[in-house]
């Protein structure tokens, strides 16, 4: 069973970050053990970088921290479903879990320019072996599109 504890951390940094220029997502990346190896908020807008996004900026944390381009037996706690890019990174890495909150097209609803491509899809399509589990603590997650709709100069993207 995943751990709350990860996507709470996860959905924190997204907060965090809104409130810091960056964008409405959040991810954890946790090791075997159970140990937080990159805990990082979107920075597309503040980053000046379309690929800055919260997934991507945990990878490279973490890769760097482990001194290793793999992942193996890490869980990625994002706080919304994975983006095409972001997804390809988390198969490349060889991060064994996704688990994620809202989905795709919650991000759409909330103004994001978003690829309507669900993981699932995206897996079987890929025949990637990553495990997916979503709508983990949705209804947290979802806080954060609330926070980002009433966010003064907000960019969406």
């Amino acid at each position: 069973m995943p751990n709350q504890k990860f996507m709470r951390m996860a959905v924190k940094k997204a907060l965090a970050g809104m409130k810091k220029g960056g964008g409405p997502f959040g991810a954890c990346i946790v090791n075997e053990e159970g140990r937080v190896v990159a805990c990082e908020g979107n920075s597309v807008v503040k980053g000046h970088s379309p690929v800055r996004h919260a997934e991507i900026n945990a990878i490279e944390k973490a890769c760097r921290k482990r001194k290793n381009h793999l992942l193996k037996n890490c869980t990625i706690y994002s706080t919304t479903e994975p983006c095409p890019m972001c997804f390809g990174a988390i198969h490349w890495a060889g991060i064994g879990k996704i688990v994620y909150g809202t989905e795709i097209k919650d991000a759409k609803k909330a103004g994001l320019r978003e690829l309507c491509i669900s993981a699932e899809r995206m897996k079987r399509m890929g025949k990637s072996r990553v495990k997916i589990m979503g709508g983990f603590l949705k209804e947290e997650a979802k806080t954060i599109f609330e926070e980002w709709r009433r966010l003064k100069g907000r960019v969406n993207y």
